[in-house]
């Protein structure tokens, strides 16, 4: 099969290491088709210093001219590239050798618009291996459940389809909190995903993200969520745990009185909501908000 173009956006903010990194490893993509490899610097001045160019091999270096934060920098890095297929990589993220030509060929074969594969997530000194199955990234399961298997840094989908049928990364999101989650909702919404079942990427768990103990920001962002995507309210259980997880950081916070209303609100739609009993928990003060944290960090997962 041909071997279209594909653009990789990386968005960046003072990880310099973490980024030469990633950047290495989409350069060195066993894929035999022309990548270009699109950095954009948000909130940060661009070292043009990563700029270069080789036959089948570029990288390019822009500002974020839109929206601050994750989602206006993803929607700038795809608005500056040129490749017929797109595809997203954290800059704390790292690419195996084969990740491209796997799943380039398997959205050729199915037809799909988009493609995930399956992440080792690095944690510390732990590596665990998450795999998602096709019926986990269909728009239904992703609403009951925020499958982490379906990474941002696992997406390749077709240029067409990121600025027309499925649209541009939301930057209304309060601090670009779950602007991927939204994303994969509104693609699955659009048609099937493909998935490469195995791991391709690398994702460094728990110990840089920029939302890290952002508890405003997270709560703002899931009530956005929850009025922007109406079809949780035709899933008890996916409403739930989005309820659960606004108490949880309403607790962190010493909120305590809005951390019980949304506990409650949340068990009252499913009593096996375990982040509602957790954000109660922390409001007794019987758990710690970090605790809880670090303990769902080394499972490999988040709140």
């Amino acid at each position: 099969m041909r071997s279209p173009s594909v653009s990789v956006i990386i968005a960046t903010r003072d990880r310099p290491r973490l980024l030469a990194k990633a950047i290495e490893a989409v350069l060195g993509q066993e894929y035999p088709g022309p990548i270009e490899c699109v950095v954009v610097f948000d909130q940060a001045e661009p070292d043009v210093a990563l700029d270069r160019t080789t036959p089948r091999r570029m990288v390019a270096v822009v500002a974020n001219d839109r929206t601050p934060g994750l989602a206006g920098a993803r929607n700038a890095g795809a608005a500056a590239s040129s490749g017929e297929l797109l595809a997203f990589c954290d800059d704390d993220d790292e690419w195996l050798p084969e990740k491209l030509r796997r799943q380039v060929g398997w959205l050729q074969e199915t037809g799909s618009d988009v493609v995930v594969s399956g992440i080792h997530v690095n944690y510390g000194d732990k590596t665990i291996t998450r795999v998602p199955r096709p019926e986990d990234v269909t728009h239904a399961e992703l609403l009951r459940r925020r499958v982490m298997e379906a990474h941002p840094s696992t997406v390749v989908v077709r240029r067409e389809a990121f600025f027309q049928a499925i649209g541009l990364v939301d930057e209304e999101i309060p601090g670009s909190y779950g602007e991927d989650y939204d994303w994969i909702l509104r693609a699955a919404a659009a048609g099937p995903i493909a998935v490469v079942p195995e791991p391709l990427v690398t994702v460094l768990w728990g110990r840089t993200s920029h939302f890290d103990r952002k508890w405003r920001t997270i709560s703002d962002a899931l009530q956005y969520l929850l009025r922007k995507h109406p079809g949780f309210a035709d899933d008890p259980r996916g409403m739930a745990r989005v309820q659960g997880q606004i108490a949880f950081a309403h607790a962190a916070l010493g909120e305590h009185p809005e951390a019980r209303a949304w506990a409650f609100r949340a068990l009252r739609l499913s009593w096996r909501e375990r982040r509602a009993y957790v954000a109660l928990l922390v409001t007794l003060r019987l758990l710690t908000a970090d605790r809880v944290l670090r303990l769902a960090h080394a499972t490999g997962r988040g709140i």
